[in-house]
């Protein structure tokens, strides 16, 4: 089997430590020798019951079936397609309407009469999936599968119609797990704690990344920051993985029970906003871990990381990942001296194949490198500061604005948790910048409180004028604040405006 496929190395780990536990999930568990053993099973049953060419639809909650059928699917050539079980069920059938798997696994009798599904319990132990599936204990592994075959397609978040799913081939992860051991000593003797669901890729990336190289990795069904602290505690874990509202949840949970982590070694995290409220007491909590944050896509996966153990300037999401390349274009595709803005573009082996459904517009592309978008800075050293998505930019008084400056400014202040700035019509401006704020439990701030906070970091026609609390906040499958529902809620009449 080609050593550039992302379950190469299962067997490796499992004649190194048969007996060491490879997945832990809510107390079941599955040892190196019985995860490779099961893999190679499914792996044959996919493989003859899926035509090549074909995917495997996987339509589960989070749990061993998910994780298992995932890395099975993928030793057997077949990309697995990772629905999220959150989506309506009219989403569902659209996406594999769109994607058209040889198979759909699923835990909802909903898509029973789809002709390809096959219902399971998400909830299985990992002993009992194989079984579940009607796979032989006799079948003969399939051969190993192409690096450049595609293994993977994923979902970006989103809110409305079909959310775009991306295709990723086996060396851009293999690649990138090489250049994180050159970021990170992660190793066998590591317990990776992976606390979301395997439908975000972060998470999936953990789990992966973390058996590739023979750790302990540590999922959970649904993320409960106590359970998250107490499976940190009863592990060692060693290794963390988290979005910023994650870590900030299970600080505060943490912090309930006076507990504390000295097993911790790294905190890894897919954003930089946790640095600034959280991450002071995530330091206490872990005192010997060291901290990273990433700045990627979806479509790119890492680009840039700020580590702690470096000098990253104040404001920058880091420096290019090992094995990425940055430049910053002007709208001509020209690249851009250090200091002067424009739009981010990113060369690396860790590149998506391309958007397998959904409404996607092609990405921009210039000397290979591509952009999802992005607008950015890079200074002398090479740090990235991100100024905004060109996307989300809002043009007031004949000013362009990005809107993620200003909120990285309110969620500065201390009663501010989360913060998302809208530009609704107005005549004489064109837009109007209105600002919807989440506070903190027990606090509060009114409108001249929040502008006095805004002018000591903003120009004056960087400050909204208006500030409203929504009824509820909502968020991606990824935990980031969705900002086309939060814009809804604005025009329903739904916030209630701060005196």
């Amino acid at each position: 089997m080609s050593g550039e496929t992302i379950t190469a190395r299962l067997p490796r780990h499992a004649g190194a430590a048969p007996e060491r536990a490879a997945i832990v999930c809510d107390g079941d568990a599955i040892c190196w020798g019985a995860l490779n053993a099961t893999v190679e099973r499914l792996a044959a049953h996919l493989a003859q019951r899926v035509p090549p060419g074909r995917g495997v639809a996987l339509h589960l909650g989070n749990g061993p079936a998910l994780a298992l059928l995932f890395l099975a699917a993928a030793r057997a050539g077949r990309e697995a397609q990772i629905l999220d079980p959150a989506w309506p069920l009219a989403t569902a059938r659209a996406a594999i309407a769109a994607l058209t798997p040889g198979l759909v696994v699923s835990d909802s009798a909903m898509l029973a009469g789809e002709g390809l599904a096959v219902v399971i319990d998400a909830h299985l132990p990992f002993a009992r999936v194989a079984d579940a599936l009607g796979s032989s204990t006799e079948g003969a592994p399939p051969p190993g599968p192409d690096p450049l075959a595609p293994f993977y397609v994923g979902f970006t978040s989103g809110s409305t119609g079909l959310p775009k799913g991306f295709r990723r081939h086996h060396r851009s992860w293999v690649k990138s797990f090489r250049a994180g051991d050159r970021e990170f000593d992660i190793g066998a003797t590591d317990v990776v704690l992976a606390p979301g669901s395997l439908t975000h890729s972060l998470f999936l990336y953990a789990l992966v990344h973390g058996l590739d190289v023979g750790a302990t990795v540590v999922l959970c069904r649904t993320f409960r920051p106590n359970h998250v602290v107490r499976l940190m505690r009863q592990h060692d874990a060693s290794v963390l993985y988290g979005v910023p509202t994650q870590l900030e949840m299970i600080v505060e949970a943490a912090a309930r029970e006076g507990a504390s982590f000295p097993a911790m070694r790294w905190v890894l995290s897919s954003g930089a906003k946790w640095q600034g409220r959280a991450g002071a007491e995530l330091r206490r909590l872990c005192p010997a871990a060291r901290f990273a944050e990433f700045y990627g896509a979806s479509e790119l996966s890492f680009t840039t990381v700020a580590r702690d153990d470096e000098d990253v300037p104040a404001g920058s999401v880091g420096r290019a990942f090992a094995g990425v390349e940055l430049t910053i274009r002007d709208h001509r595709g020209r690249v851009l001296p250090p200091g002067e803005v424009g739009e981010v573009f990113v060369k690396s082996p860790f590149l998506f194949m391309g958007y397998a459904c959904g409404d996607a517009a092609p990405l921009r592309q210039a000397d290979g490198a591509v952009s999802v978008g992005d607008v950015g800075v890079l200074d002398a050293r090479g740090f990235l500061r991100l100024v905004g998505r060109a996307s989300r930019m809002i043009v007031t008084a004949g000013k362009n604005v990005h809107p993620e400056e200003i909120e990285r400014v309110l969620e500065a202040h201390p009663a501010v948790a989360s913060a998302a700035v809208l530009g609704t019509d107005d005549a004489r401006r064109g837009e109007r910048l209105v600002a919807l704020v989440r506070f903190r439990d027990g606090a509060a701030a009114d409108t001249p409180a929040l502008i006095a906070h805004a002018r000591a970091a903003l120009p004056l026609h960087r400050i909204p004028r208006r500030y409203a609390v929504p009824p509820r906040w909502p968020t991606t499958s990824s935990g980031k604040s969705d900002f086309e529902a939060l814009c809804r809620l604005w025009q329903a009449g739904a916030c209630v405006g701060l005196p």
